[in-house]
């Protein structure tokens, strides 16, 4: 469990320090990430099962950017797993994606795709 996340640091860290991706889209990363956990970790649900609507929709947010904004290329070039995973959880992402409307997720970010 340690390893995991080790790999997870590493991860974020070599990801936050790729040239490819604008700095704007790094800070809004990091911001909305600690949104989510302060969430998670230090206000609990008052309402159940509607309480959780606003952690799924961070994690749409963030899912959306690394599984559906980011170009493969990039994600995979810093990914530590194994394709298999990254595909289990690129499926996963689409179903969390659609906890965020596309008018936000289409008008936060910076990053553009490589045409090619």
């Amino acid at each position: 469990m340690m390893l995991f996340f080790l790999n997870l640091k590493l991860f974020f860290i070599e990801l936050s320090s790729d040239k490819r991706l604008p700095d704007r889209d790094k800070k809004l990363l990091i911001f909305i990430s600690s949104i989510l956990l302060v969430r998670i970790i230090f206000i609990p649900d008052w309402i159940p099962y509607f309480g959780m609507l606003d952690i799924l929709f961070l994690l749409g947010i963030l899912v959306d950017y690394f599984f559906g904004v980011i170009d493969q290329s990039v994600m995979l070039s810093h990914y530590p797993w194994g394709m298999k995973s990254f595909a289990r959880l690129r499926r996963i992402a689409s179903f969390l994606s659609l906890f965020a409307p596309s008018f936000i997720k289409d008008n936060l970010w910076q990053y553009t795709k490589d045409p090619f």
